[in-house]
Parts: C-alpha cells; structure tokens; sequence
C-alpha cells in the first residue's frame, strides 16, 4: 500500500537512479505497482511531488526548530539564523536530488524555478512573522512602502544560500555556515539603521572565498 511519503520518496530514488523524470504516470505508477488511479490520490502529476519535496524540507525544518523551547524565545535575527543552518543540515538527506533541480544555463536555482511555488508561498508566511517579530524587538526598522518588500528581499537570500550550499566544496559545508551568518548579518543590518559596515564585511568575506 503506497501512501504520499512512499510515493515521494520512490520518485526521488527513480529521479537519481536514471537521470530524469518516469516518461508518465502510467510507467512510474507500474512501477510503483499501484494503479494510475491510485497515484492521483496523492498527487496530480511529477511537478506536484516535486513541489512537495521542497516543500516537506521546509516544513520538517520548522518543526524541528519548533520542538525546541529555547527557538520561541529567539530574537528575529537568532530565529533566522537557526532557520539557514537548520534548513541546510536538513536538505543534506536530498542534496544529490536537489542539485539535479539546478538550470542548466546558470548552473544554480533560479528564485522562480518549477517546484519551488510551494516552498516559496510557506517561507514568506513564516518570514512575514519573522519580520514582524523583528519590528516588534526593534531589530528591524519598519519603512513606510518598503517593509512589505522585506519578504521578496529575503526570498533571494533564501535563494543565494541554497545555492551557495550546492557549490560549496568545503569539509563538512563549514562555507555555508560562514556565509549564512555573513549574509543574515548583513540583511539584518540593511534593514536597520546601519548597513555600512555589514556590505564591506560581507564583501571582503566573498572576495577572500574567490580568490
């Protein structure tokens, strides 16, 4: 018997183990020996799965934040920040399928990729209560006509640490954990009061990664 779980979890190992989508639903439902019928119970075609592994990575994350009693009290910057290297330690599990997700022309992630609709609607729930807990704390400077862009702003920081975490070669991706704090540190600053000193920090840390 074959639930949502299973169903995502076989389309995955299909994905990874023959470099590309079942040719349909027919051929993969038989393989998963359901019928097509019973596929559709779940899901409605391969971007709906897809969606939903972006999706339950997301959602396990804050979950496993959640559960622990010392996130609620967090400041909006602390919360972020144990989001990023919650979320990476997390997509570990999926890293290969993930990277295969990547354009082929810019070899990374674009914000509006296929599959990321679903992801992308969740995270800007939950970074809008990031952001209002920050203005609450005055930690973030709530600006006429440009908080409610705050969350657009953070979806392609989202964006620049997954894709920073798929290039990263480091032991252990210890890159990426320098680059969340740099990068969370920085856009915390921007929209505060000081942003100066955060831009060139974040500037001579990329400069010394590529050189």
């Amino acid at each position: 018997m074959s639930d949502k779980i299973s169903i995502r979890n076989h389309y995955i190992e299909y994905v990874l183990e023959n470099g590309k989508k079942p040719a349909s639903v027919f051929s993969f439902a038989k393989h998963l020996k359901i019928s097509e019928s019973d596929f559709y119970n779940f899901y409605t075609n391969f971007e709906a799965i897809e969606q939903d592994v972006w999706k339950s990575i997301f959602v396990e994350t804050l979950e496993t934040l959640e559960s622990d009693k010392t996130y609620q009290d967090y400041q909006a910057k602390d919360k972020l920040l144990a989001f990023y290297y919650m979320w990476v330690q997390k997509m570990r599990a999926n890293r290969s399928f993930i990277m295969m997700q990547k354009c082929s022309k810019t070899n990374s992630i674009l914000p509006n990729a296929d599959g990321l609709e679903a992801f992308k609607k969740v995270f800007y729930t939950y970074m809008a209560q990031i952001i209002q807990t920050g203005i609450d704390n005055n930690e973030i400077k709530d600006r006429k006509f440009l908080t409610d862009k705050y969350v657009s702003g953070y979806w392609f920081q989202t964006l620049f640490v997954l894709n920073y975490w798929l290039k990263d070669t480091s032991t252990n991706f210890e890159m990426t954990d320098a680059a969340i704090e740099k990068i969370v540190n920085l856009g915390f600053k921007l929209i505060s009061d000081n942003a100066i000193d955060s831009l060139v920090d974040f500037g001579k840390f990329m400069f010394q990664k590529s050189a």
